[in-house]
């Protein structure tokens, strides 16, 4: 009986629907009135208004689709998400300390290194040069023992030729050649002369003209004078 007044309102409304021609499928509209109708609050035994327990319940959403195979795939083989590392500690003045004296021993390790290498290049051109020079030591030095044996064998030569030109002069007669020695140049009869025997040399000069024995004299005293070669 007390639901009555509260219901009253509701069907008035309903009817004024149905006459313009505006109602609605009974169910919603039911529910519609429902909602707008006044609800008395239950008393202490728990009694539900009958209006709102006709109401029907609201349809259930609809299940979620499957998700496909591949999709499930990949997100298996998705790696999972890496933590963020943490930032690093900002180091200690030992540690800094530290890290000084070994960024300074390795530069000072390095500047040795350069200065060993520096010196190494340096010993090699060093080497390099001893080579050449001991070479052309031995080459001036070979160079100068054919030019002494060039020497040598020319001084041979130039003896054996002076002492065949003795033995002409000393077979001939002391006035044969004596008149040769007159008219023989200075620069061959003084070496001629002195190479000669003084028991071969003496009749020769007496038969010479005086003058020119003089002259030859002279020359011959300067030219034993002379240092010896």
């Amino acid at each position: 009986m007390r639901l009555l007044p509260a219901a009253l309102p509701a069907m008035g409304l309903l009817l004024a629907a149905k006459l313009a021609g505006l109602a609605l499928p009974g169910p919603a509209v039911v529910a519609e009135l429902a909602a707008l109708a006044p609800v008395p609050e239950a008393r202490a035994g728990g009694l539900v208004p009958e209006a709102r327990a006709s109401s029907p319940a609201p349809a259930a959403a609809p299940a979620p689709a499957p998700a496909p195979a591949s999709a499930l795939a990949a997100q298996a083989a998705a790696p999972p998400p890496q933590a963020v590392p943490a930032p690093p500690p900002e180091p200690t003045p030992e540690q800094r300390a530290e890290r000084a004296l070994l960024e300074g021993l390795r530069a000072r390790r390095a500047e040795i290194e350069a200065r060993e290498q520096a010196m190494q290049a340096r010993e090699m051109v060093v080497a390099a040069a001893e080579r050449r020079l001991t070479r052309r030591v031995e080459e001036l030095t070979a160079l100068q023992q054919r030019i002494e044996a060039a020497d040598r064998a020319n001084g041979e030569r130039e003896a054996a030729g002076w002492r065949q030109m003795v033995k002409l002069y000393e077979g001939m007669r002391p006035r044969d050649a004596a008149t040769i020695f007159d008219e023989l140049d200075l620069t061959v009869l003084v070496p001629l002369v002195d190479r000669m025997r003084e028991a071969k040399a003496a009749p020769i000069l007496g038969a010479m003209k005086p003058d020119r024995a003089r002259l030859l004299t002279t020359e011959l005293a300067r030219h034993r004078a002379r240092p010896a070669n």
